[in-house]
């Protein structure tokens, strides 16, 4: 932050000098000088497809999961590169992270199933059947089971995270986008094409609750939680933010975010949520009091850049997007063509505190 001054002051005092010192001290505007917030860090160049969904951090072994294609690259966090690498993860969308039985897990869009491998090794150890399309997919604690939610078939799969077993499907009545769970044997899932969010008994596998989201929320995408108020945090297309009480149901504000979200995340330590946005923002969102949020910075990232995952140890951000090609519209044309991703231009982005 810089002072400018409309004219020259010349300071010939002591006391001059003492009052701007304690003025420097007092003022709020200089006292967070040295706050800068949340910014751009660096853009990396990663080979490989333009082709990616979520990311998702192991922060035992400081790796970064990037769904890229039909594989996860894993970048090392703390050396800056590519170590490794999950392949034949066919479509694939999401990485869950179960760290207390050194496991991963993938969903492979393309060939419904799920793909098992050590943290601690990167090793290939199994897979197992899902229905049509899994997308999102989490880890529960709680009952040590993984979840994979299957876009074409509106379902949940369960799998035995320790057996790598498959067990029956959970009907959810639409289309689910992105999974969370609370530690405390509960799941929210978004239903993308019904404006709902549901909630599932990870230990009786069953839905119990079905909340309407339709006053604020058109299409959510992107699903976070803070477990310890037990707040959702769901990103939807009509560029809002509707923070949801996971015990009741009700939308307690919806601010407004950037457009195209695909993922949000929540910072347990900085009490910070995020939504990263295909318009190449970050939303920044703190709370202003139990039921009031606000956003408190936009980032500058990258178009395209609709994932995100968070480092709980350095609080970093990291994102993914490609370069795309200038698209010519016609008015005429709904909807819109996408634009086309430039060759080998994929990039790793990071944002920091």
């Amino acid at each position: 932050m810089y002072l400018r001054y409309p004219f020259n002051i010349r300071i010939t005092s002591s006391l001059a000098i003492a009052a701007i010192a304690a003025f420097c001290l007092c003022s709020p505007a200089l006292s967070h000088a040295e706050d800068t917030g949340y910014h751009v860090i660096d853009k990396q160049h990663l080979d490989g497809d333009v082709k990616w969904d979520y990311l998702i951090v192991d922060a035992e072994h400081r790796h970064l999961f990037i769904t890229h294609g039909d594989r996860v690259d894993v970048f090392d966090v703390d050396k800056k590169q590519i170590v490794g690498a999950i392949l034949n993860t066919h479509g694939v969308h999401g990485v869950a992270v179960a760290a207390d039985l050194d496991r991963g897990f993938t969903s492979n869009g393309k060939d419904n199933s799920v793909t098992i491998f050590e943290l601690s090794t990167l090793k290939v150890i199994g897979h197992t059947p899902t229905e049509k399309k899994p997308d999102g997919i989490v880890y529960d604690p709680a009952s040590k089971r993984v979840f994979a939610a299957n876009g074409e078939s509106g379902s949940l799969t369960p799998v035995d995270a320790a057996a790598g077993k498959s067990l029956a499907a959970i009907p959810l009545g639409g289309k689910p986008e992105f999974v969370a769970v609370d530690g405390k044997g509960h799941l929210f899932v978004n239903i993308e094409d019904k404006n709902q969010l549901v909630v599932v008994d990870t230990q009786k596998l069953a839905l119990t609750h079905r909340y309407d989201l339709s006053a604020s929320c058109d299409e959510p995408a992107g699903l976070s939680i803070d477990p310890a108020t037990q707040r959702l945090f769901v990103g939807c297309h009509n560029q809002k933010m509707a923070i949801v009480d996971a015990d009741t149901g009700k939308i307690l504000d919806a601010p407004t975010i950037g457009r195209g979200n695909d993922a949000t995340a929540y910072d347990v330590a900085a009490k910070l949520a995020f939504s990263s946005n295909g318009d190449g923002t970050l939303n920044v969102i703190s709370a202003l009091d139990a039921t009031h949020y606000q956003i408190k910075q936009t980032v500058n990232t990258m178009p395209g850049a609709r994932t995100l995952a968070i480092d709980p140890v350095s609080h970093r951000v990291y994102l993914v997007a490609a370069e795309s090609e200038p698209v010519e519209v016609s008015t005429q044309q709904k909807p819109a063509p996408r634009a086309r991703l430039k060759p080998d231009t994929f990039t790793l982005i990071t944002v920091s505190p």
